[in-house]
Parts: structure tokens; sequence; C-alpha cells
């Protein structure tokens, strides 16, 4: 558990943007992950294992709940810093207010965009872009092709593109 715990609730934060409800996500998950540690096959990973079953349940929570609430989140952590289990560090006062606006304007922005795609499109966005994972590693935890994941991906990141577009136009970023 303390292996991933981090990273679980990563995975869950960039699905469902509320601390709260990835905290429970994750508890979630580690109560699914140890009443079927004897079901676990070893056809693949481990980590893989633990990702699926994480996705599964951010996508009924999903489901289930109808909506996402948005929290700001510092997007200028790294990959490294994220998966080195540095704390989320939240949108906070800079220098320039005006910067500090700006970039919770584009945030929600953002985070609306997010909302908007599928739950398997999300799923793609946060597991390359927030976890950092590999297409075939991506491919596995999804249960789908490489090509699957591209597809996916382009077509995501071509509604995220679309999404800022106006705001980046508007010279606001």
């Amino acid at each position: 558990m303390e292996l991933y715990q981090k990273k679980v609730f990563v995975v869950a934060y960039g699905m469902v943007h509320n601390a709260d409800d990835a905290m429970d996500i994750a508890q979630e998950a580690f109560v699914k992950i140890h009443r079927n540690l004897r079901r676990f096959k070893g056809t693949s990973s481990f980590y893989t294992w633990i990702y699926r079953i994480v996705l599964n349940l951010s996508i009924d929570f999903l489901r289930r709940e109808g909506r996402l609430p948005t929290v700001d989140f510092d997007d200028t952590m790294s990959h490294d810093q994220v998966a080195d289990g540095g704390d989320f560090a939240f949108t906070h006062a800079t220098e320039d207010p005006g910067m500090g606006i700006d970039k919770r304007r584009m945030s929600a922005i953002l985070h609306r965009a997010i909302d908007d795609l599928s739950a398997n499109h999300r799923a793609a966005i946060v597991l390359r872009e927030i976890e950092g994972l590999s297409y075939s590693e991506i491919a596995k935890i999804m249960d789908c092709s490489e090509g699957t994941v591209m597809s996916r991906l382009h077509h995501a990141r071509l509604r995220l593109q679309s999404a800022l577009k106006g705001f980046v136009e508007k010279g606001e970023a």
C-alpha cells in the first residue's frame, strides 16, 4: 500500500478532480485489492492490475455522481514531482495577482474540458499526461490496443485544444 498509495490517489484525483472523492476511491481501491489479492493471476503486472481497479472505481464514481466538482490544481508540477510522491500543490497566490487569476481561469476551463471527455478519453489523458505512462502500459491497464490508446489520446487532446483555443486566442494565457 505504501508503494502505490500516492500513485493511486493521483489517478483517482485526475479522474474526479476532488481530493476528498479521490481519497475515498483510493481507500476503496485498497480494500478491493486486499480482498481480491488471491485472485490476482499474474497475467499482467501488479501495477497494471491496481491501476485498472482504480480506473474502474473512478469511472463507477463518475457514473454514479454524474458530476465533477473542480479544484484548482497546480499544473506546473512535473510528472516526476507527482511520481516521486510530492504532495499536491493547489493553486496559491503569486506575486502577480493577475497571473494567479489567469491561471485559475485556465485551470477551470481545462477541468471543464476534461469533465466533458468520455471516461475512456479522460482515463487515457490522466494515465499519459499525469502519470506519464507509456502507450503499452496504458493499453494493458485499459485492456485495449496501443492503437486505440493513441486514438483516444489524439481525440482527447483535440477536444482539450479546442476548449482552450478561445482562452489562448484572447491573450489571456
